[in-house]
């Protein structure tokens, strides 16, 4: 499950990234990941079965990233400065709901669950995960050629044919999808789309054609190696801590490195 979820969100935030020409794009960061975790803690208080709970938390995935983009999109325009400020908004928005749906519930059980646990996995949930998110993985690689061209703007991949439109329509549920399977049984692991995709890129380049793949790869092997070091060293502590630990000095190494425009 490790390896799955770790692929799922590297892969993730690198088409994001593309996507909305965005280097801090991420499930995380823009909220998805926050609408996947309300969605799936419905489910769960609603005693919805695996299934449900995974239709819950990607509808929810789908509709906190739109939110995300009509909030940013200002006189037709995205900017990373717009961008950044509505996920930051959203996200505080549905972790507050969170919690306050665990308040009223007395849900203590799901709290361990909010920042990445992976010890109450069974293979059964591995089984229902493992198709759909190789399957969401395979078609964003089908795109990568498309990601190259959207990463240069919208203008510049219209004239090189690309469907603009048809491309952010077919990708974003996809994302939403794979991201809210990782979510939905493991709950809220942060950075990883953000921290993997620029290491990878230190080491492949920019081109989605590798970029994509390489994500995969490495994404699942950090996650992996995450858990591994934390049950070894800590016990029984949520792995999703430590990749916030690790990931807010890489984002704000990010932002002083861009700057914010």
């Amino acid at each position: 499950m490790c390896l799955l979820v770790g692929s799922a969100l590297a892969v993730s935030g690198a088409a994001m990234q593309s996507i909305f020409r965005n280097p801090m794009a991420e499930p995380f960061v823009l909220g998805m990941s926050s609408g996947a975790g309300l969605g799936a803690i419905i489910g769960m208080l609603l005693a919805f079965n695996v299934y449900a709970i995974s239709a819950s938390a990607f509808f929810m995935s789908l509709l906190a990233v739109l939110m995300v983009y009509t909030l940013a999109r200002i006189r037709g325009e995205v900017s990373i400065q717009s961008l950044l400020l509505a996920g930051i908004a959203v996200n505080f928005f549905l972790y507050a709901l969170e919690w306050l749906l665990l308040i009223k519930t007395n849900a203590h059980m799901i709290l361990s669950w909010l920042v990445g646990y992976f010890g109450n996995i069974k293979w059964f949930e591995v089984k229902i995960t493992f198709i759909p998110i190789l399957l969401g993985i395979f078609l964003i690689n089908l795109f990568s050629k498309d990601l190259n061209a959207l990463a240069l703007g919208e203008e510049s991949a219209h004239y090189l044919g690309v469907n603009v439109k048809r491309v952010t329509r077919i990708l974003i549920p996809i994302i939403s999808l794979i991201t809210a399977l990782s979510t939905a049984f493991v709950g809220l692991i942060g950075f990883v789309g953000l921290m993997v995709p620029h290491t990878v890129r230190l080491l492949v380049g920019e081109d989605n054609r590798i970029l994509i793949p390489s994500s995969a790869l490495f994404g699942g092997i950090f996650l992996a190696w995450a858990d591994t070091i934390t049950r070894s060293l800590m016990g029984d502590v949520p792995v999703g801590i430590i990749t916030m630990l690790s990931g807010a000095p890489s984002f704000l190494y990010l932002l002083r490195k861009i700057g914010v425009h």
